[in-house]
Order: C-alpha cells, then structure tokens, then sequence
C-alpha cells in the first residue's frame, strides 16, 4: 500500500492540503466508542487528517485590533466549511475512485452531545464525534501543548482539521516524537482572564506521546473579549481561540524561539498587542506578551 499512501497524501496537497497525516486504526486503542472512527465505519483500516493552515496575516487585524471580519471569513468560517471540506471530499473522491471507500469528517467537535438513542445493542447514540486534533496527534502531525491548542511544526497552532475514514490499509505515518511547546511564558501572561491554570496540570498520553497542558476553565474563556469567539458548532464546545490573545502570543514565543518551519521576515508581535481586557500593563519594548 506504499504507492497508494504516497498517491493520497500527493492528490491532496495537489488539492490544497498544507498538512497530510495517517493513522492506523490501532492508533485508536482504548478511544471511547462515542469517539471512536469504528463506530462509524467498522471496517476502517486508516485515518487520513488533512490540514490547511490559517494565513498568518489573517490574524493581522486582530492582532492590531483594527479588523477583526477576516479572520472570521478566511481563519474560521470560509477556511472550515469551503478550503479544507473541499480539500477533504476531492481527496475523499480520491480514494474512492482507487476502490476503497472514503468516509469524510467535518469539524464538527468532540463535546457536541448525543442526539439519540442506540440503534441496537453494543452502539453508541448517534451522532459519534471524532476529536480531530487528538487524530492529528496520533496520524504524526504535531502534539497537543501546554495551553490546551494543537502545535504542528510547520504552523505552530495556525491550522484547521478534517479527516477521512478508509478501509484500505495505508501506511501509518511515525508519531512526533519533538517537542514544540516551550511552556514560554507564565500562563497569566498568556491568559489575563485567568483560563489557563498550572495550577491543575494534566499529563495526556497518546500513542505513547506524553504532553503535559494546563486546566483550561472554558467558562471564563467564553468571557473573552480579547479574540475568542463563541464555537460556530455548538455552544457545548471551547470557543475558537485561535485569534484570542493567548494564542496570538503563542505564535509571537513559538516563532521567536525558531520552533517553527513557516519562518518569515519579519517578526509577528511588532508592538503592543491588541487586548481588549487585561489584568497586566504592557510595558514598552516589551514584546514577549
């Protein structure tokens, strides 16, 4: 299936995937079944996550505070629903016309709850959500860091998943073993509302990857003012945070640290971020925040 494997990943950066990886269906041991890719399709061999990345400079105008529509469109709202489901399904169309069937898998989040009752004994309510980041981790692509947001070496956090569920038998691509997060900043600096909490770390263990991240207290996160926004999916969800002022400033420490392989001129973080409430004062020249 080597040939098949490369032929894939190849179709779909050819169809604008920035990020290609693959999962065994072993890589899933022990996932719960509401959760897991066997409870929709029992004959699934593979996982292939595809990502594309959030442009840098759609989180411009966040970061000055001066526009904020565009991250909506082309960060979140355009980028989920039309680049990568397109990417996906003509990767998906891919597949198939290999003779293989290819399930396709929106964004849609892993906390959306049940909305029905077990078809027969031994099944999970429908509808069963895969965590697409938690795929990403165990298909090779990057890990999971310490504020709780996916890292992949090429974006840092900059990217968004979908996912296809296929009963050939692809070639599994090697686990991260690297680490990308640098834990740089005390989480107050990252988080002024107080979200982030070291205070209740937990060590996640995937595939054998250990990632150690911070409490997370999604209640004062869905009060942010500072670039989060309500989860477009169901409010049930974490809310996007890959504008908010905790993630801007990841990507600021991640590329200053030269962690990251889409490097660029000039720096992200050029002056004080834009914030529209914080607890700390942002000092002059200071731009680690």
């Amino acid at each position: 299936m080597e040939r098949l494997t490369q032929a894939i990943k190849e179709h779909a950066r050819e169809c604008g995937a920035d990020l290609v990886g693959i999962a065994s269906i072993e890589r899933f041991e022990g996932v719960a079944p509401e959760h897991h890719p066997l409870s929709i399709m029992p004959e699934a061999r593979s996982v292939v996550v595809i990502g594309r990345r959030i442009t840098r400079g759609t989180l411009r105008g966040v970061e000055e505070g001066t526009q904020m529509s565009h991250y909506g469109m082309y960060g979140y709202d355009w980028l989920d629903n039309r680049f990568v489901a397109l990417t996906t399904f003509r990767t998906a169309e891919f597949i198939e016309d290999h003779r293989w069937e290819a399930v396709p898998l929106a964004p849609l989040p892993a906390q959306i709850p049940a909305s029905g009752i077990p078809v027969r004994a031994g099944l999970p309510a429908p509808n069963v959500m895969i965590d697409l980041e938690d795929a990403a981790v165990r298909a090779g692509l990057g890990e999971i860091g310490y504020c709780g947001l996916f890292l992949s070496p090429r974006y840092g956090p900059r990217q968004r998943f979908q996912a296809i569920l296929t009963d050939a038998q692809l070639d599994p691509d090697p686990i991260l073993t690297e680490a990308i997060c640098t834990r740089c900043l005390a989480p107050d600096k990252l988080c002024p509302l107080g979200a982030i909490q070291a205070d209740q770390e937990s060590t996640l263990d995937v595939c054998g990857k250990k990632m150690v991240v911070a409490h997370i207290d999604y209640g004062l996160c869905r009060t942010c003012k500072n670039g989060a926004r309500p989860n477009a999916y169901h409010n049930a969800a974490p809310p996007d945070r890959l504008a908010a002022l905790c993630t801007r400033t990841c990507i600021s420490q991640l590329e200053k640290a030269g962690r990251l392989e889409n490097a660029f001129e000039n720096p992200f973080r050029k002056r004080a971020p834009w914030a529209a409430v914080v607890k700390w004062e942002y000092k002059e020249g200071d731009l680690d925040l």
